[in-house]
């Protein structure tokens, strides 16, 4: 059985995300995750802030911090939201660890040994007011190719398109503002991508079979325009700092590697984070070395997709030593507010911290991944999100699992009923339910996750079409044991939903489980054929009634959404 290694792409250190980084990338994967660790699969899930780049020193100039401090209490509130979310990380680690330093700095002397470096002389925007050259994102201006005007020197968050500082139009100093800037000469380390191009080429048509069309058509696409040698130094206080050993002339000049050279490394220095804290009992380099029982899925939305199937690709195709490569690269389109995009810049849309002061993690957690952005753009708007909320989890699910287990309690007790043998309805119902399980499972293994979505949502539908039928309020008046089988049916398909909704809403799940009293409940997963007897929750099982597992979304609670986040009614 393969060892699944699962990684989500980085989070910038620059503040708390929003709802639209969460369903790009973390949640997805800890979704699947999950699922995995349930169907008895050895799975290391890694993340970790990226701390490196001109994000970071402007986010801690704007706070006043050094850039240190700055990125120790960020990465910290952003572990804490993650949590409040249940993203269960087996590491959530820092891109500025020492060991991402180690192995960035290895893999540029190999890449450099094996000519994929050169130095070379550029020409530079410099800020006299600053009095310093300005990285790629210290420099502001309008996209050439969209019109944007607030690109970045280093892409465009609005067409994707990757730039130049002395691309942009009307260029300006992200730090002081200046448009009073100079080019002039400097040296930088190239990475030579011409050179491996053909290689990247031959890995990517080995894998764009089998990835999702966005992964594959947006590597294909850089692929087609051709890869170019990128400078991949920088003129920052904070970074991982070129070698002195092997160019100490940049070295002693203060360059660090770039960003997107060192951020994707930090899958692999989280990996070694994780293992440094028990060495003894965990190998870091048996997940990333010689490691072909490892399968290996990166979660990303689609303006990632470049830096994680051909730059990285090429880094690690490079260094000529058998680093694990990505077989599953799963992209996701942009999560939109109101039609609008998502903006950390800009704040616009719900952060992941407001969203948890709002609401509990479970009900953030389902709408995202039942509309998660997966063929094309999805639009978050308060009208969807509480439609969803009411009809899927207070109505199809909370509301089941209250009548049921509330109804047996009034009229049979404390402890599950046992009342008649299972008969044609609930043979029905144990086939109808292993048929959709078995569903359910094969979109979770294709990571097709709204299609999961719906096919868990279908499960719970199962159960309050069966009570429907079985009126089990009706049935006591006249058959009370028929009335107390429908009861433990129903309760046995609470049980299974505690199981195989946990990757979706893990704390719900608990709350379903915990409900009953089993002297031996170590089910991790409920395979379709032994759902079909519907038993795992004997006649005589105590039980007790939890809290309502989720209220519904009045129209006052929408109406302060909106006033609080903005947003209009939808037509």
């Amino acid at each position: 059985m393969a060892r699944h290694l699962i990684t989500g792409a980085l989070p910038y250190i620059n503040g708390i995300k929003h709802l639209g980084n969460m369903v790009g990338s973390m949640l997805p994967a800890d979704v699947y995750a999950r699922y995995l660790r349930q169907r008895g699969h050895d799975v290391l899930y890694i993340c970790a802030t990226d701390e490196h780049g001109t994000p970071a020193e402007l986010a801690a100039k704007e706070a006043g911090l050094s850039v240190a401090e700055f990125c120790a209490q960020a990465h910290d509130a952003q572990k804490a939201v993650y949590d409040g979310f249940e993203l269960s990380f087996d590491y959530f680690g820092r891109s500025s660890s020492e060991q991402n330093r180690e192995i960035t700095q290895h893999f540029a002397r190999q890449l450099h040994a094996n000519g994929f470096i050169e130095e070379r002389a550029i020409r530079q925007v410099y800020s006299p007011v600053d009095g310093r050259f300005l990285p790629d994102r210290y420099v502001e201006g309008t996209c050439p190719h969209c019109g944007y005007d607030k690109a970045r020197g280093d892409q465009c968050e609005n067409c994707t398109r990757v730039l130049d500082p002395t691309d942009l139009i009307e260029p300006r100093s992200a730090i002081s503002g200046s448009t009073d800037l100079e080019v002039r000469e400097t040296k930088h380390l190239f990475l030579l991508q011409s050179a491996l191009q053909h290689e990247v080429e031959q890995w990517v048509a080995r894998h764009e079979e089998e990835w999702p069309q966005l992964a594959s058509s947006i590597a294909r696409k850089w692929l087609t325009e051709g890869l170019h040698d990128r400078a991949i130094t920088r003129d920052l206080d904070w970074g991982v700092p070129v070698p002195a050993d092997t160019w100490p002339d940049l070295a002693a000049e203060g360059k660090v590697f770039y960003v997107w050279f060192d951020a994707p490394v930090e899958y692999i220095g989280a990996t070694k984070e994780w293992a440094d804290l028990d060495p003894a009992a965990r190998d870091w380099k048996s997940w990333w070395y010689e490691a072909a029982d490892v399968r290996y899925t990166q979660f990303m939305a689609k303006d990632n997709v470049p830096f994680h199937t051909v730059m990285f690709p090429a880094t690690e195709l490079g260094v000529r030593e058998p680093w694990k490569m990505v077989d599953y690269v799963k992209a996701f389109n942009w999560l939109t507010y109101y039609g609008g995009k998502f903006s950390t810049s800009q704040k616009r849309g719900v952060f992941t911290d407001q969203a948890l002061e709002t609401l509990p993690a479970d009900y953030w957690r389902y709408f995202l991944i039942a509309n998660a952005p997966e063929s094309d753009d999805s639009s978050f708007t308060w009208e969807h999100f509480t439609a969803t909320v009411n009809k899927d989890l207070a109505d199809t699910l909370g509301n089941f699992v209250n009548r049921v287990l509330s109804f047996s309690r009034k009229r049979f007790g404390d402890e599950v009923p046992a009342g008649k043998d299972a008969g044609e309805a609930e043979t029905r119902l144990g086939a109808q339910i292993a048929e959709l399980l078995a569903e359910y499972e094969g979109h979770m293994d294709a990571l097709q996750f709204r299609k999961a979505a719906a096919a868990l949502r279908a499960l719970w539908s199962a159960g309050n079409s069966y009570l429907e039928e079985k009126a089990p309020w009706l049935e006591i008046k006249t058959d009370p044991e028929g009335a107390a089988l429908t009861l433990r049916t129903a309760m046995n398909l609470i049980h299974l939903y505690s199981v195989v909704s946990e990757p979706f809403i893990p704390a719900s799940a608990r709350a379903m489980r915990s409900a009953f009293q089993l002297a031996d409940d170590h089910a991790v997963w409920i395979t379709p054929e032994h759902a079909k007897a519907l038993d795992a929750v004997p006649a005589g099982t105590p039980f007790t009634v939890p809290p309502v597992l989720f209220a519904k979304i009045t129209e006052e609670d929408l109406e302060a959404y909106r006033q609080r986040f903005g947003g209009v009614e939808a037509a």
